[in-house]
């Protein structure tokens, strides 16, 4: 079951899909994020051996989804190109506690509001994009990200009392919801 505290209003569907190539540049840019987020973690992190194997697992498939994402914007013809943040994630980043154990904690289900999102929207473009190839794509990214999701907040559980640990991720799912809300509207995974 996924954290999200509010659902993804019909309007951003719509924009989404009619603006599917600014969406498949922005999730190449979330994967190859995903991916440097993962090893970073084990970089600030190397003496938590619960976060190795699941956190090299995740920074290996990220790329892959990287790559895939690259692909379908190549057998479009459409190119990558730099983007600038939507400012998503580093508002829900400054959330965080920034002393330990909360550090890390935190860290976690941010990661695991963020796979949440993602799959949440990745569910809407699967069940009505109209083409059928990125249908498929974005059902096998929305199983991953509710693996990655799951894989978090379990990570998170290994280091906080289970009902604390569910008290915070509630608490930034709710800022969350503001975060999205204050967002201008962009066809944006996480916007």
């Amino acid at each position: 079951m996924l954290c999200l505290r509010s659902r993804t209003q019909d309007a951003w569907l719509q924009r989404a899909i009619a603006a599917t190539r600014d969406v498949l540049v922005d999730h190449a840019h979330c994967e190859r994020k995903a991916a440097t987020q993962a090893l970073m973690l084990l970089g600030r992190f190397p003496d938590v051996p619960a976060l190795v194997q699941p956190l090299v697992d995740l920074a290996r498939e990220e790329l892959e989804h990287f790559e895939l994402v690259l692909a379908l914007l190549q057998r479009r013809g459409w190119a990558m190109e730099s983007q600038s943040p939507s400012g998503y994630q580093a508002q829900l980043h400054a959330l965080g506690r920034k002393a330990m154990p909360g550090k890390l904690e935190d860290l976690l289900l941010i990661a695991a509001l963020i796979e949440a999102r993602s799959c949440e929207r990745f569910k809407l473009l699967a069940d009505h994009h109209p083409d059928a190839e990125l249908r498929d794509a974005f059902g096998g990214l929305l199983a991953a990200e509710a693996r990655h999701h799951a894989m978090f907040v379990r990570l998170a559980g290994q280091f906080d009392d289970p009902m604390a640990v569910r008290s915070r991720l509630d608490e930034l799912a709710r800022a969350e919801v503001a975060i999205l809300e204050a967002m201008p509207p962009i066809a944006r995974i996480h916007a």
